[in-house]
């Protein structure tokens, strides 16, 4: 069988398996499996449980799990109402200023969660129901929500980050710096387009119905900012130095926990437990995507399929940017049927050399992927954000979050044209707090 033929049954067979609801790493191990099987036979079952552990068994992935509990701690805390209150109170009398705290709150989550899902979810379940009682569309409400709740992914810490430094083996620390000025760029992107969104549907006046005084606006910060300042020192001492990803989180994840139960007097037990075991329940989900995708990735390169593809990307002899829009797509593809932590642990690996071979940065190439995997969240037929949306507002008809989130994908593709005219953007804080890269 020829590697093109074999890569086409192995991924509609993916298709085939999580057509059926089957959990993604379930289907992604599953695929690879029969695919092992069928070229190799029983001898498959000698490298099974190595190839699946590997892909996990790296001390570098101790910082997932304590980042995840950084946000767990949050997002089951009232610390995200605190910190919608805040933005809320002092972005009202802007046009559209609810939606703008609700983008806002998403930008400042993600930086305390690393994750989309928990940022989405946690803002909201708090901002969806305010801004329909004050009468915003579902499409504003839901959309700004939904796309927000994509900077999860790119804003450090960001889980994402961490999973492509390991597969390419990069700082994850400059990836991390890489990330703070596009994110932020983004954000404000994000912004300007609610603002010019609600100036197109009249909602000037709306917008500033609420008043708050001076007094209110200060009375909502003293329990926002100290996990502020927890995020600004877990950055700090992971950007200079002074401690490993793995260490920053953990003392992030302390940090937060502490603050959480001291802040919001959570002494007993049962909120306690409530924040481990859902920090608990998404580590092994994600640990357990990034198995699958490792014997998925090894299957791939067993039949000769991940060869076949790079050797096809890599003899284009075209011109380096017609190299990155056919990258561009494809991963745009991928990230439409597969979640972020699977698609870079399958192709980064793949891509990277490809990459750095045509003379781009790969630090850069970190955020063009990332903001890829953002499209791919708001996105069917897998847009994991969508569904989030669909859970915490099921009265709101599936279209409408569709349609709300689809010009927030086209501010994306603005962005990532922008950062390929002037990548400086991603590379600038990096190199000039680390140094250019050797």
């Amino acid at each position: 069988m020829s590697p093109t033929l074999a890569g086409l049954m192995i991924i509609a067979s993916l298709f085939v398996l999580l057509g059926t609801g089957m959990p993604i790493a379930f289907a992604l191990g599953l695929a690879a499996f029969g695919a092992l099987y069928l070229q190799s036979g029983a001898a498959i079952f000698y490298v099974l449980g190595d190839t699946v552990f590997s892909g996990i068994a790296n001390l570098a992935y101790v910082s997932i799990p304590m980042f995840v509990l950084m946000g767990a701690a949050v997002a089951s805390s009232p610390a995200g109402s605190d910190l919608y209150t805040a933005l809320d109170r002092w972005l009202n009398r802007v046009p559209g200023g609810l939606v703008l705290s609700n983008i806002g709150a998403c930008a400042i989550f993600s930086g305390m969660t690393g994750s989309s899902p928990a940022t989405c979810a946690a803002i909201g379940k708090m901002g969806i129901p305010e801004m329909l009682k004050r009468g915003y569309p579902t499409t504003v409400a839901t959309g700004s929500i939904a796309a927000g709740g994509t900077l999860g992914i790119l804003i450090p810490p960001s889980v994402t980050l961490i999973v492509y430094g390991i597969a390419t083996e990069t700082s994850i620390g400059r990836l991390f710096m890489a990330g703070v000025v596009p994110g932020i760029m983004l954000t404000i992107m994000f912004m300007i387009w609610a603002v010019i969104d609600c100036r197109r549907k009249g909602f000037e006046l709306d917008a500033r119905a609420v008043r708050y005084t001076l007094r209110e606006k200060l009375s909502a910060l003293p329990r926002v900012l100290p996990f502020l300042l927890i995020i600004a020192g877990t950055l700090y001492v992971l950007y200079g130095g002074i401690a490993t990803p793995s260490e920053a989180a953990g003392a992030g994840a302390f940090l937060t926990l502490a603050v959480v139960v001291i802040a919001y007097r959570l002494f007993r037990a049962r909120p306690i437990a409530k924040i481990f075991g859902s920090a608990m329940r998404e580590s092994v989900m994600i640990m357990m995507i990034m198995a699958a995708a490792e014997l998925f990735a090894f299957a791939l390169s067993s039949l000769f399929i991940t060869q076949t593809v790079a050797g096809a990307i890599g003899g284009m002899d075209v011109n380096p940017w017609v190299l990155m829009l056919v990258i561009n797509v494809f991963l745009l593809i991928c990230g439409m049927f597969l979640p972020p932590v699977a698609v870079i642990v399958m192709t980064a690996p793949m891509l990277f050399p490809i990459v750095t071979q045509a003379g781009f940065d790969p630090y850069w190439f970190a955020i063009i992927l990332t903001i890829n995997m953002e499209v791919g969240l708001i996105t069917p037929p897998i847009g994991l954000n969508l569904f989030v949306i669909n859970a915490i507002a099921p009265t709101i008809p599936t279209k409408d979050i569709l349609w709300g989130a689809l010009p927030y994908v086209l501010v994306m593709f603005l962005a990532i044209l922008i950062l390929c005219i002037f990548p400086d953007i991603a590379t600038w804080l990096p190199n000039q707090m680390l140094g250019d890269v050797q």
